[in-house]
């Protein structure tokens, strides 16, 4: 049920992952309070669960809470914290017996202890307070709740709040805004996430249908500093009450993961060093980040011998762990045949498992042959090491040794897209809303490389290879060997070595200009979303006689045919229409002319299906050199004003961390 993961800084994380409730095999878990029932029949029942004695389910409030205490914030000094990051995703059932009208609500709740409800916390307290303690400071608890009843306060009845020591809360938002009813007369299962940045302090909640991939944006998100409101040790879970109207508040399916924060008695972080982690990140916020760029193209010419590699990596800004070579060694059986998962352009990835964490990792070793590793090195650790995204591969820590580079990364134990999508390997199909899923999450952490972060990133090999897919088959982006971080002004990024990247995914206007561009990057997603609807790769022989996949469904989608290039290994098993929605963005992402493909937030819209599916041509579009006007790029757009000839650099890889 549990397990523990190295985060950058020494800080771990401690995971629950509870897909189903049995009474035997879950119970020593919870703790169960009130009117509660706890775990039973599958689910969580946070309040009676009968469907036979309406008297026996009106006017109740309990609570189910894990049983373990977590550190949410710890101190350091007299006016700062350093709080705990966490996540949280559920899967919610309010049903309303024989068709009754639904009350009142249930709530996701982190309370100082693990008492029971107070008295009369029935009704719109929700198990939270009462008309006595409610607003009290000393509550200390901060609650997400999902409300089917409208008081006075509230926004509609069907609404989510962010509580704070109180159920009068104007942090609220109407979930009928988004088409959902949490009790409907006909029975639905909704999934929650939440997601809580103990740096940003920032609160963010998300609601979608069961079957539905997380949306693009958060239906509520709101400032907390949660070390502020809540106890020091505190404890995670659900409280739900009913009043004169009920309902059956369930809870199908639970994961939690929280951040560990350092122990007062040592073990971790001492205070110096968690001031000086708090002062390196105030730094990072305040220095242009393009500055510690152009300093690194600068140290590029520098850095010649291995002290100066070192000092480099000690001063770069947020530098996540630093490994001992003999803790790698002894973590990938003294880099054993064996445990190697690939090898790529850069060198060789090894599975490792660090003894003391219990923790599984991708061992990256930079090839000593290669006469820019270590510029490929620092570009790639200075650029992942800031990056933060659920949908993007964890860098876990370094290691610079003997003239030996390493990046240890999480380890992905589904392996890399394309590995389910050909040669099967004994392995299934990959089932429609998978394949679905993945694509959404693939999308979003383009967007965010694109828009969200404050710098622009270009990944410059995008493809299904360097996808990864960690043990729910959640996407993961990885490899940033080939990644670039633009100034804010610019708009493109140049070697002055030929442009680099894998052929089948290269947009033509790049073998032209030798530029990376995020429509660049966008042509490498189109290729993959086509890769991943038909199960081809990017490039062979078709039916047709055409070379590339995105020519051959082309010519299907002119002709009206083109469901026909779904994936025949599905046997019919996909939705149609989102199928079509697929192959169409995947067409407009793969356009030959660079300003008509989608930006990232129009294609995270598409996939989320929130707008419509693209308009693309029947016939497809020539590649037309030189670019019109309206596409050249400026001339100060690149690095290098080095003049370049059009070779292009092929990278392969078998592993996505390579």
């Amino acid at each position: 049920m549990r397990g523990s993961y190295v985060f950058a800084q020494n800080l771990s994380t401690t995971t629950y992952n509870f897909t189903s409730f049995d009474r035997d095999a879950s119970a020593n878990n919870f703790i169960v309070k009130g009117d509660a029932v706890g775990p039973n029949q599958g689910a969580l029942q946070v309040t009676p669960d009968t469907l036979n004695q309406a008297s026996y389910l009106i006017n109740k409030s309990g609570r189910v809470m894990l049983s373990q205490p977590f550190k949410l914030y710890h101190p350091i000094n007299n006016t700062h914290n350093l709080v705990a990051s966490f996540n949280t995703t559920f899967d919610i059932n309010i049903f309303r017996p024989n068709n009754t009208l639904p009350g009142e609500g249930l709530a996701f709740l982190i309370a100082p202890n693990l008492s029971a409800p107070p008295a009369g916390s029935f009704g719109g307290y929700l198990a939270l307070t009462n008309s006595s303690t409610d607003g009290n400071p000393s509550n200390k608890f901060v609650a997400v709740e999902f409300d089917t009843v409208k008081q006075s306060y509230d926004p509609d009845g069907d609404h989510v709040g962010i509580d704070i020591n109180s159920v009068k809360t104007n942090l609220t938002a109407s979930l009928s805004d988004i088409g959902i009813e949490l009790s409907p007369v006909n029975p639905a299962n909704y999934t929650v996430w939440i997601d809580y940045d103990g740096g940003s302090k920032r609160l963010s909640v998300y609601v979608a249908n069961e079957s539905d991939p997380k949306p693009a944006k958060p239906v509520l998100s709101a400032d907390v500093d949660i070390s502020k409101y809540v106890a020091q040790q505190s404890y995670f879970g659900f409280s739900a009450s009913t009043g004169t109207d009920y309902e059956l508040n369930c809870v199908l399916k639970w994961g939690l993961t929280v951040e560990v924060l350092p122990t007062d008695g040592g073990g971790g972080l001492s205070g110096g060093k968690l001031a000086a982690v708090i002062a390196g990140a105030v730094v990072a916020v305040v220095v242009v980040v393009g500055l510690i760029v152009g300093g690194l193209l600068v140290m590029r010419r520098r850095w010649r011998s291995e002290t100066n590699i070192l000092g480099a990596l000690k001063s770069l800004p947020g530098t996540p762990r630093e490994f001992r070579y003999v803790e790698l060694k002894r973590a990938t059986n003294n880099f054993d045949e064996k445990n190697k998962l690939g090898e790529g352009g850069f060198g060789i990835v090894y599975k490792g498992v660090l003894a003391k964490e219990n923790a599984e990792v991708a061992v990256k070793q930079f090839s000593r042959e290669k006469l820019k590793g270590k510029n490929d090195f620092l570009a790639e650790l200075t650029i992942i090491n800031r990056l933060r995204h659920k949908h993007l591969v964890r860098l876990v820590g370094w290691c610079h040794k003997n003239g030996m580079l390493m990046l240890v990364y999480d380890y992905m134990p589904n392996g890399s897209l394309d590995t389910h999508l050909y040669g099967n390997n004994g392995k299934k199909p990959l089932e429609w809303d998978r394949r679905y899923t993945i694509l959404a999450g693939v999308a979003s952490a383009l967007h965010y490389l694109h828009d969200e972060y404050d710098q622009k990133v270009v990944h410059r090999d995008l493809k299904a290879s360097n996808v990864l897919l960690d043990s729910h088959f959640n996407a993961r982006l990885g490899d940033f060997g080939l990644a670039r971080a633009l100034d804010n002004e610019k708009t493109s990024y140049m070697e002055d070595q030929g442009f680099a990247g894998t052929p089948g995914y290269i947009a033509p206007e790049c073998f032209h200009t030798q530029k990376a561009t995020r429509e660049s990057d966008v042509f490498g997603f189109g290729v993959v979303i086509l890769e991943v609807v038909c199960g081809q790769r990017p490039y062979g022989a078709f039916q047709g006689g055409f070379k590339y996949l995105s020519d051959w469904v082309w010519t299907l989608y002119r002709e009206g045919r083109i469901l026909e290039a779904v994936d025949k290994t599905l046997d019919g098993e996909f939705v149609a229409e989102d199928a079509e929605r697929l192959l169409l963005l995947g067409l407009a992402c793969s356009h030959p002319i660079a300003v008509e493909r989608p930006k990232t937030q129009e294609i995270a819209q598409i996939i989320y299906r929130s707008v419509l599916p693209p308009t693309v041509p029947r016939i497809k579009p020539s590649f037309i050199w030189p670019m019109v006007e309206s596409f050249c790029f400026d001339d100060n757009s690149f690095y290098s004003n080095t003049a370049t000839t059009a070779t292009t650099t092929e990278r392969t890889s078998s592993s996505s961390y390579a």
